[in-house]
């Protein structure tokens, strides 16, 4: 079965646009067949772009980004953003949402930290549960790694779906997690890089 994550999606491609005011602003974003929730901005998604913990000027990557919405919420809130992805019809999608809404932003294509080498000040992740717990271990870890001093790693999740699992091993990575929104079984779970 094919996934979101895969790098060359072989499903009929067909395109949508979804139109969402998120903290004020409105944007646009083209989605397309064979990226994760093509047709609404899914719940967790939603969550993260509404809540983040954002400061103006720092250095944010939103890995894995799907077609954008998270780096391009937080370009337009004004941090210098690098969006990663390794879906070759998400990259598409996300350099033709970055035009159509406005918005500087390096892409990278990448899997997970494969081709990153810079260091940020926040990494934002909605990871893909369904690639298995194993990869969103390797992600957060990864991301630990990747944080400057005093960085943050966002992560949000489904609590009962893995997310607990996911909380407890950003506070064993950490030593520290929060928890700053929740939502129809969403929670958005915030650690510190000290």
């Amino acid at each position: 079965m094919e996934h979101y994550y895969t790098r060359n999606p072989t499903s009929p491609l067909k395109f949508y646009e979804i139109k969402k005011k998120i903290r004020g602003n409105d944007f646009k974003f083209h989605t397309s067949t064979g990226v994760f929730c093509p047709k609404k901005v899914d719940c967790a998604t939603k969550l993260l772009a509404e809540n983040m913990i954002l400061i103006k000027g720092q250095e944010f990557l939103d890995l894995g980004s799907g077609y954008g919405v998270i780096g391009i919420v937080a370009s337009k809130l004004g941090a210098k953003v690098s969006m990663s992805e390794i879906n070759l019809r998400a990259l598409m999608l996300i350099r033709k949402n970055v035009k159509e809404n406005r918005v500087i932003a390096e892409i990278i294509d990448s899997n997970g930290f494969e081709k990153i080498t810079k260091s940020y000040d926040n990494i934002a992740l909605n990871p893909p549960i369904s690639a298995g717990m194993k990869l969103c271990q390797e992600l957060i870890k990864e991301s630990f790694n990747h944080l400057n001093k005093d960085g943050i790693l966002q992560v949000v999740a489904r609590h009962n779906k893995g997310g607990s699992r996911l909380q407890d091993y950003m506070k064993e990575i950490f030593n520290n997690t929060e928890v700053i929104a929740k939502q129809g079984g969403f929670k958005i779970y915030v650690s510190k890089k000290v």
